[in-house]
């Protein structure tokens, strides 16, 4: 069974990720976990050190967080009701970020699938600030549906690499499971400045390619674009559905990259974005 956390803070971009979720994983036997933390809009210290429970405060927002998430339960009832679908609702006194981590470390989670932007996201951020810090600090694929996405099966998935890291079963395990069960193809996608693959390069390029062989797949080699707009440019010829990076801090690349992203410097995304992190706190164990 997939276990899969659905952050929300009520905006109308939580939802659209939450209907994607659903919709992506329709034939699958899941348990969803609908998760909305809160902090009181003005708190002291005291609020963190003390059971918030006993602040008057504390106890309407906890109410109003319980509500929220129930009438968001019984609207994936009436639109989106599936067998296969089980849900439990989390309204929890922390920060998203670290009670996603909680979360994640718990249960363990599969994957999170968020909005890009909260009910405060300003048109010209390109990422929310929690979707920021999720992506970057947790040990757990992350799919970031865009505002206003609406669903579409994601028959043609875009992966950008440099070839620098070593494949593993863990960085592919769902990539692979997409394009299986999405009667997908893998797109990689290499940007080349001139230069030949390294040795490294050139082994961790086969690994992907045997590890590839399961399912419909094809390389591409292109030479001198800067990296967004390789991605932007293909993504709009080969009209893809879905782009995959995986989140590699020793990698220039994808380095570059998520800087870039993170800073929405001329980048923007229209499609769902899953990013794979180099480490999976649950794959770790096992891989």
């Amino acid at each position: 069974m997939k276990k899969i956390l659905l952050p929300t803070d009520f905006s109308n971009n939580s939802w659209n990720a939450i209907t994607y979720a659903l919709q992506l994983f329709k034939d699958e036997i899941c348990t969803f976990y609908l998760l909305n933390t809160y902090t009181p809009g003005v708190y002291h210290v005291e609020y963190v050190l003390v059971n918030p429970a006993q602040f008057g405060l504390a106890d309407a927002v906890r109410e109003t967080s319980i509500k929220n998430v129930n009438e968001i339960y019984e609207k994936i009832q009436k639109g989106f009701k599936n067998p296969n679908h089980q849900f439990e609702q989390i309204s929890v006194f922390n920060t998203l970020l670290s009670e996603v981590k909680d979360q994640v470390n718990k249960k363990p989670i599969d994957l999170i699938v968020m909005g890009t932007k909260g009910a405060t996201g300003a048109k010209e951020v390109l990422f929310g600030s929690n979707t920021v810090h999720v992506l970057n600090q947790v040990k757990c694929p992350v799919l970031a549906i865009p505002d206003d996405f609406n669903y579409e099966n994601p028959h043609e998935l875009l992966f950008p690499t440099d070839y620098e890291i070593k494949f593993e079963s863990k960085h592919l395990n769902l990539i692979l499971e997409l394009a299986k069960k999405q009667t997908a193809r893998v797109n990689v996608l290499h940007v080349s400045y001139g230069y030949d693959l390294s040795e490294f390069q050139e082994r961790n390029k086969n690994i992907l390619e045997e590890k590839l062989k399961e399912v419909s797949n094809i390389f591409h080699d292109i030479s001198n674009q800067n990296i967004e707009d390789a991605i932007s440019n293909f993504q709009i010829k080969n009209k893809i559905n879905m782009l995959i990076m995986i989140n590699n801090k020793h990698s220039f690349f994808e380095n570059l990259f998520f800087k870039k992203l993170i800073n929405h410097i001329g980048f923007h995304l229209s499609i769902p974005f899953l990013v794979i992190p180099s480490k999976i706190s649950k794959s770790d164990e096992t891989n």
